[in-house]
């Protein structure tokens, strides 16, 4: 599975590439799953361009997307959405129209009562574990871990030349996670290695301009279709042998 992250926390100072409007992102989603994406995850923006969990916000978006793909689409919980634990919930509680799953960050307050309310909800839970964060043990001890859809692992090491050994790191933290599936991904410079990673250990992974704004050669990216396409390229690349020659001996 590769999913595409449309937009995250970005907004209209990373250049016009990034989708903020529904028919932006619902033009971005069509255009990443016709690369091969296979399930979305976006930040729903208000009409100022901060991210919302607000149903007036959701819920088009929501519309907008589902309306041109048949994929799964999920939203954000993040703390930043709304900083009052008590008050994220009930934006949960009220919304109209329903993701299919959402992202819940372990290490956060109250990450645990959205979750339940999101299962209750029917909506699928993705379990964000930070790097650098408690998140994988509060997780490890979580009543809800076996109920979760999948385990985000997120790299948060920004460095090409480290992301992949704080990846490995993450995953030795995370354990056998409730046997749950894992995605694995990182961010910034260290999107591509983590993402190669994943590839060779047989992880879901994701990409879009939430996690990157460039390609693996440092061009920028005009899109998330082609962050996509990118990735699949380098999700199945083959290992080299040493001195650069690549590795064409299997199938």
């Amino acid at each position: 599975m590769i999913q595409v992250c449309l937009n995250g926390r970005r907004g209209a100072d990373d250049g016009a590439v990034v989708p903020l409007s529904p028919e932006a992102l619902a033009e971005s989603a069509a255009e990443a799953v016709a690369a091969g994406a296979t399930d979305i995850h976006v930040h729903p923006k208000s009409p100022c361009g901060q991210d919302s969990l607000s149903p007036r916000v959701l819920a088009p978006t929501l519309e907008a997307i589902r309306a041109r793909v048949s994929v799964p689409v999920g939203v954000t919980t993040g703390a930043w959405t709304e900083p009052d634990p008590v008050a994220r919930l009930e934006r949960i509680r009220s919304w109209t129209v329903l993701p299919d799953h959402a992202s819940v960050n372990w290490h956060e307050a109250g990450a645990e009562e959205l979750a339940a309310a999101l299962i209750e909800r029917g909506v699928g839970v993705e379990a964000g574990i930070w790097s650098g964060t408690d998140g994988a043990a509060r997780f490890a001890a979580s009543p809800l871990g076996p109920r979760v859809l999948r385990v985000l692992a997120e790299v948060t090491d920004t460095s090409a030349e480290t992301a992949e050994a704080s990846a490995r790191a993450l995953l030795a933290d995370l354990g056998p996670a409730f046997g749950r599936p894992v995605l694995l991904h990182g961010e910034d410079g260290g999107a591509w290695p983590v993402l190669r990673l994943a590839g060779r250990l047989g992880l879901a992974t994701r990409i879009g301009l939430e996690d990157t704004l460039t390609l693996p050669d440092g061009e920028r990216a005009l899109s998330n279709a082609r962050l996509v396409a990118e990735g699949l390229v380098q999700y199945g690349r083959r290992p080299e042998q040493p001195g650069g020659v690549r590795d064409d001996s299997r199938g």
